[in-house]
């Protein structure tokens, strides 16, 4: 018998893992925001930039620190579902997949891209319906083939199951 997928808890470790990276480049934004601004910083000449530069890296920080707040909200906001065989996927699917070269296991959600989870089932990869393989995934079902180009190859994605 094989054990179900803890949708449930996969979502908790992602969200977990997005608020560890939000706390810390928000220490990181204070940082750099403080260093913009302190006298050490101060130009010293019409071509001297390191203010500005610091400025640049707290902005970037900021906005990352915004998409990652943005992230969790659709997290929570994410109702769990099962897929049956003939259902198309879409968010919150666990995916396994087949490649020439192995096999691969995926959860599509709409934040966290990257993030490894794992159950007792086993480790996945968070992807998004924004990624190449996500977009490609997206209303497929069990059986189907999908294609994605990777380094300028196509890469053959077998759907072998989904949760």
């Amino acid at each position: 018998m094989t054990v179900a997928v803890d949708k449930r808890a996969l979502v908790s470790q992602v969200v977990e893992a997005l608020e560890r990276e939000r706390d810390t480049l928000l220490a990181a934004h204070r940082a750099s925001a403080a260093g913009a601004t302190h006298e050490e910083n101060r130009a010293e000449g019409d071509k001297d930039m390191r203010s500005t530069e610091v400025s640049y890296l707290a902005r970037g920080q900021a906005l990352r620190v915004t998409e990652l707040g943005e992230e969790l909200l659709r997290l929570a906001a994410l109702q769990l579902r099962s897929f049956g065989p003939d259902e198309p996927i879409a968010a919150t699917a666990w995916v396994e997949l087949r490649l020439s070269t192995g096999g691969l296991t995926v959860l599509l959600l709409p934040g966290g891209a990257g993030t490894r989870v794992s159950d007792a089932r086993g480790e996945a990869r968070v992807i998004t319906p924004a990624s190449p393989l996500g977009s490609a995934l997206v209303g497929a079902r069990l059986g189907d083939v999908v294609e994605v180009e990777r380094g300028g190859e196509a890469v053959e994605y077998e759907i072998v199951a989904v949760e």
